[in-house]
């Protein structure tokens, strides 16, 4: 049975000035905005993809509330902080603080887990120290990140690392014939110089040859002082060297020639002294009606909260109605598949953003602005609900609560709603309706024309040209599944959150010859990276740039010789205020235009460079598509810009802008050009509005009939309408997940299947 929605109680009444008020906005596309939001009540926020809704609440109203924080603080904090300037803005009144919830993925430091990012491991802790059998002492003695807790050998990481000696030197050379391999480690360099220079070792003598005293030296040498070139160095070992500038930095973090090095160095394996636990001996000994606080961490966290709840000691009776209400939010908000020892890196988008939201359900502020960014990614229609529960719950605490969402079960709920548009980038930036949900149904906006869209099942399935078998899949919480995914047909892969799509798809079928799988990850680049950068579509831009004016490609580049010296073609210039925060303003010799006076003197079809890449795709589309400025090789690039619902994007806009749905889309489009036969998307409607979805379901159309076999992890319910095949994971999440309850055509789902998603996807298509 489909849960019945929420009869959330009345907000009581407030004055009618009692307001955000937002008047003259003008953030990235914002056209002058004046907009009054109520306080102390849900607000959702809508538009199609690019109409301003971020530009809005994140780059204004959150932004401006983080910048007033950030000055009650000395000037001495305030140069540790982030700066933030002031949003375009006439007039913001009524602020308060504002608390960000986003889809940002939390940090992939290794040391950080689900427990210890939502303050669960330090309850626990507490709870081991007065109950624990034998005791292992205070609390601090149960952490894996302090000395007095964590495992010895592996320093409470869990994993130990050996090196490959063999690819740190060449054993048959000599230091100075360049026997060390690592990168960055040259004959004439300071860090090889400074072992010619160590008395205790000879340059000359191939390694082979050095005695087991030197080789330790060479390899595990403390600290030691030496002159080279009248300069006083510090000589290590290599080993200890490698382990300080490389191994302990997160590998996401280095440069790409020293990750593959670090990749070819290392092994890592489980720890043998703790068993992957991290933790000491005594911690370890340590138990709790019959468990360790390592077993506890590992267990699944519904689980864990039975065994909580299991436990009657009034000494800590306090502490642990807060921790069973804690992981009792953890279940109600879809995690409870999750386990604590988790690492908090590995979540999704949308599962981080619900990690980051238990942390505020806990809370005791009232009358905070809660800002969210489309919590229902990553959720399954059944979950949608709970999630809207902890919305109003939120909001009934006396908050603000501020939401930008596409999804009308989560719109619906809304005491408030703000419609930007009417369109994307140039075309939107304006409020096209204010009011109620009813009077946004009723609007002849674009939301709420497509509010009531229904997509409805396929007359005819394609059929299938073959099959990809999986068998014996098992990794994460699947129980050995076996399942024959359709070839050449669209196959939605579908279950509710935590119930083995990712694990089946990602780890059976994304790594295979043939298959391109296209995810949300951040792309790697600098603040110089842009759509015409990440796609390819610079070069054929410069080239024809340069054959029209009869110069070189690289003066059309802002990492070349065309690049302003005043800013080194980043636009902006950072102004560093020691102990208060650091400043950056337009540059001003190329006004923010990243290039050099005389490079913006060549024209190509009347436009300068910067003009190019001040262009929105859909409009360079055109540009280059016709007349005196046709480039072939470019249009191709931007027709699949457009047709992956792009088209509001600036060809030069910074990557670190995009949403975690663009991102898929622009590497949606990059790959589109390529021969594979096989396209594995994982929920490409992330971030697209109602409008958007039928553009998008005839992009998947389009790629099937040009031959390719399309898998689309997807909670979408017209996606799932549309599909050829659909694959049901389940029934439920975590250990009650990880098998195949349902494969079939959607009409055959709807008819006559059992599982949670046959209830929704019908309930849906009906209407």
């Amino acid at each position: 049975m489909t849960k019945a929605k929420p009869k959330a109680k009345q907000p009581p009444e407030i004055d009618s000035h009692d307001v955000i008020r937002v008047q003259g906005a003008r953030e990235n596309n914002l056209k002058g905005v004046d907009v009054d939001i109520p306080k102390r009540r849900l607000t959702v926020f809508t538009g199609v993809s690019g109409s301003g809704k971020s530009s809005l609440v994140f780059g204004t109203i959150a932004a401006e509330s983080q910048r007033l924080i950030n000055e009650t603080y000395s000037a001495y904090v305030q140069g540790f902080l982030p700066s933030v300037a002031r949003p375009e803005v006439d007039v913001l009144e009524g602020l308060t603080t504002a608390i960000v919830v986003d889809q940002e993925r939390m940090g992939s430091n290794s040391r950080s887990t689900v427990g210890t990012a939502t303050d669960v491991n330090a309850m626990l802790r507490i709870v081991f120290s007065r109950l624990g059998e034998p005791s292992a002492g205070p609390p601090f003695h149960y952490s894996f990140n302090s000395p007095a807790g964590a495992c010895p050998k592996c320093e409470g990481t869990g994993t130990v690392t050996d090196l490959d000696l063999t690819q740190l030197y060449d054993a048959s050379k000599s230091l100075a014939e360049g026997a060390i391999t690592i990168p960055g480690f040259t004959v004439d360099g300071w860090k090889v110089k400074t072992y010619l220079a160590a008395e205790f070792l000879d340059g000359n003598k191939p390694i082979r040859k050095y005695t087991k005293a030197e080789l330790e030296k060479f390899l595990h040498g403390e600290p030691t002082k030496v002159k080279v070139d009248s300069f006083n160095m510090t000589y290590e070992g290599l080993v200890t060297r490698i382990q300080k500038s490389f191994l302990s930095k997160d590998r996401d973090s280095l440069q790409p020639h020293i990750r593959a090095f670090v990749d070819r160095a290392v092994t890592t394996t489980t720890c043998p002294e703790c068993d992957g636990t991290r933790l000491g001996e005594a911690a370890r000994a340590s138990k709790v009606g019959g468990i360790t606080i390592a077993d506890a961490c590992s267990m699944q966290i519904s689980d864990l909260s039975g065994w909580v709840r299991k436990i009657k000691k009034a000494s800590v009776a306090p502490l642990l109605a807060q921790l069973q209400r804690t992981l009792d939010s953890f279940v109600e908000i879809g995690l409870g598949y999750l386990s604590l020892d988790r690492p908090s890196g590995t979540l999704s988008g949308g599962e981080a953003q619900r990690v980051k939201m238990i942390r505020q359900l806990g809370s005791s502020l009232t009358d905070t602005t809660y800002v969210f960014d489309e919590p229902t990614t990553g959720l399954h229609p059944h979950d949608i609900q709970r999630m809207n529960e902890l919305l109003l719950r939120l909001r009934d605490k006396n908050n603000t609560v501020l939401v930008v969402e596409h999804k009308p079960e989560t719109i619906a709920i809304a005491d408030h709603v703000v419609d930007l548009g009417p369109g994307a980038g140039t075309e939107g930036g304006t409020v096209c309706f204010e009011g109620t949900v009813a009077g946004l149904r009723a609007s002849d906006t674009v939301t709420g024309r497509h509010f009531d869209d229904r997509a409805s099942l396929k007359d005819a399935v394609r059929e299938p040209s073959g099959v990809l078998e999986v068998r014996g899949a098992d990794s994460h919480n699947l129980q050995d599944v076996d399942v024959d995914i359709p070839l050449g047909v669209l196959t939605v892969v579908t279950g509710v959150a935590g119930s083995g799509k990712s694990s089946l798809i990602h780890g059976s079928v994304a790594g295979l010859d043939d298959v391109i799988a296209v995810d949300q990850t951040a792309i790697r680049g600098s603040r110089r990276s842009n759509p015409a950068t990440y796609t390819g579509l610079l070069e054929p831009i410069r080239k024809a740039f340069a054959k029209a004016n009869g110069v070189k490609p690289a003066l059309f580049s802002t990492n070349s010789a065309g690049a302003c010296p005043n800013c080194n073609g980043v636009g902006v210039t950072y102004t560093d205020l020691a102990m208060m925060a650091g400043v950056a303003t337009t540059c001003e010799q190329c006004e923010g235009k990243r290039f050099q006076a005389e490079v913006l003197e060549y024209t190509f079809g009347g436009k300068d460079i910067s003009e190019v890449l001040e262009m929105p795709v859909a409009e360079a589309e055109r540009f280059f598509g016709r007349g005196k400025a046709q480039t072939p090789a470019a249009h191709a690039i931007l027709e699949r810009l457009v047709d992956v619902g792009l088209g509001y994007l600036r060809l030069g806009q910074p990557l670190t802008t995009l949403s975690g749905g663009e991102r898929q889309r622009i590497k949606l489009a990059t790959h589109m050009g390529e021969k594979a036969g096989i396209f594995v998307l994982d929920e490409p409607t992330t971030g697209l509005h109602l409008a958007d979805v039928e553009q998008l379901l005839g992009l998947l159309d389009r790629l099937v009939d040009a031959g390719k076999s399309v898998i689309v992890i997807e909670h979408h319910q017209a996606v799932m309408a549309h599909a050829d095949w659909i694959i049901d994971l389940g029934p439920g999440a975590g250990h009650d997940g990880g098998k195949v309850v349902f494969e079939g055509t959607p009409a055959d789902l709807v008819a006559h299947g059992k599982t949670r998603t046959g209830e929704h996807l019908a309930t849906y298509v009906k209407g």
